[in-house]
């Protein structure tokens, strides 16, 4: 970690009784720094500026006033539909992309509670089998365990592959994804430049064929891969290489980066490391996972039929979110934009001095914000997949959401019915009032609990 003002709970119990009112405050400010206008300040000033030149001019020594001014009424009533459509659109791929981020959460969910409850312990033995019964057990929940943890993988492999970093060298993704050997998928997403050719400047290797060192590449340094080394198994030592990924190559999940910076290290890894997809690679495995089921047998019909429904809703979902990412606003149609809002901005105070004479300035100044801010708005947001304020939480969704969830699926075995059906405290199956175990209604018989059932 930083400085001691990064550690929240480090802060508490070296100032206490202020711990919450510098977070507050602290929180107070980010929100005004997420804002659209404190990001389109500066041009507000230089339009607030330039309405005052204006309009000490027009009093000062002659009217430059617009006299008829039909024409820029139209143009400004014209600009408020197109910046309201521009903003609209940005929003509706901003709630797209939330969309399709809560159809990973549900295909998650669904496919790891299918494969915990509905796979069974138990797989049938082959007839050269030596293994034993308990030694079949612990191999079917090795794999499970395995498909669940890649389950995980999957969303958080997406999380990175929309920023652009598409190296297996993170904190939160690394463990998952290592045993996994390499299929030479095309990728995902165009590549800025040619991968065969690209390197950054401490040469820094391509992503590896195999992922535990097979091809010669060499490990990830620890100062690489986060803050917390010692509990990331690390690649095993390669004996032909000793060049190891560049630390921007690695950014820990737990250490966002912001802004413009996050912009040149997403570059950086693109140009260095292509744009392999990962997630439709981690995809295939998960498919071969429901392939292994059906070839022996273990589940039927209908439940491998669900666990490839949600597998095709992860898939589905992957594409939807490379679609906005890769279907941007076009570059003339945002130049146009906002060629038309300056010249609008600056022609607004020779059109409204005749009436609003010194109010022209807080006027100028209140329209440029508005406009401005709206461009900010939707620019920022059309590509809500990045580190900034306004975007969707990515790492929410795939640390609070998915790997909480899935870990708590995992935590106990699948529980067996009896185990809560006739636990003691259902005492109230069929009755409001008279609490009576289920072992007492056994005692009862089926005539009693028909009645019980007809008086509810």
């Amino acid at each position: 970690m930083g400085s001691s003002s990064m550690h929240p709970v480090r802060d508490a119990f070296a100032h206490p009784g202020h711990s919450t009112a510098r977070s507050a405050l602290g929180e107070f400010f980010a929100q005004v720094r997420a804002t659209a206008v404190f990001r389109c300040w500066s041009l507000v000033l230089l339009f607030t500026i330039w309405a005052t030149i204006v309009s000490v001019i027009n009093h000062a020594t002659r009217s430059l006033a617009i006299l008829e001014p039909t024409l820029l009424t139209v143009i400004g009533t014209v600009l408020g539909f197109v910046v309201s459509y521009r903003t609209t659109a940005s929003f509706e791929r901003y709630n797209e992309g939330r969309r399709l981020w809560s159809q990973i959460i549900l295909a998650s969910r669904t496919l790891a509670r299918t494969i915990w409850f509905h796979v069974p312990e138990m797989m049938p033995a082959a007839e050269d089998d030596p293994s034993t019964p308990e030694q079949r057990r612990a191999r079917v929940l090795i794999e499970k365990k395995t498909v669940v943890n890649l389950i995980e993988a999957f969303g958080v492999a997406v999380k990175h592959h929309l920023r652009g970093e598409d190296s297996v060298y993170y904190f939160d993704l690394y463990r998952l994804v290592k045993c996994l050997p390499s299929y030479a998928l095309p990728p995902g997403m165009p590549s800025l430049v040619d991968v065969s050719s690209a390197s950054t400047a401490g040469g820094a290797p391509t992503r590896s064929p195999l992922r535990n060192g097979g091809d010669g590449s060499a490990p990830p340094s620890p100062n690489d891969l986060g803050e917390h080394p010692s509990d990331l198994p690390m690649l095993p030592p390669s004996p032909t290489s000793s060049t190891h990924p560049q630390p921007a190559l690695a950014i820990p999940a737990t250490s966002p980066r912001k802004g413009k910076k996050a912009a040149r290290i997403r570059e950086e890894l693109r140009r260095s490391m292509g744009t392999h997809n990962l997630p439709l690679e981690i995809s295939l495995y998960l498919s071969s996972y429901i392939a292994a089921l059906q070839d022996r047998n273990a589940v039927p019909p209908p439940t491998a039929t669900n666990l490839l429904n949600a597998l095709n809703q992860l898939v589905d979902a992957l594409t939807g979110l490379e679609r906005i990412l890769t279907s941007p606003i076009p570059f003339s149609y945002r130049v146009h934009l906002w060629s038309v809002t300056v010249l609008y901005c600056f022609l607004l105070p020779f059109e409204i001095w005749s009436t609003l004479k010194w109010f022209t300035i807080p006027g100028t100044a209140l329209l440029s914000s508005i406009f401005f801010g709206f461009l900010v708005a939707g620019e920022e947001i059309e590509n809500p997949f990045g580190y900034e304020e306004n975007v969707l939480n990515l790492d929410h969704f795939t640390h609070n959401i998915i790997r909480n969830e899935l870990r708590a699926i995992t935590a106990l075995p699948p529980p067996r019915v009896e185990s809560w059906a006739f636990s003691s405290f259902n005492d109230q199956i069929f009755t409001k009032e008279d609490r009576v175990t289920p072992d007492e209604w056994m005692q009862r018989g089926l005539g009693p609990i028909h009645a019980a059932l007809a008086t509810m």
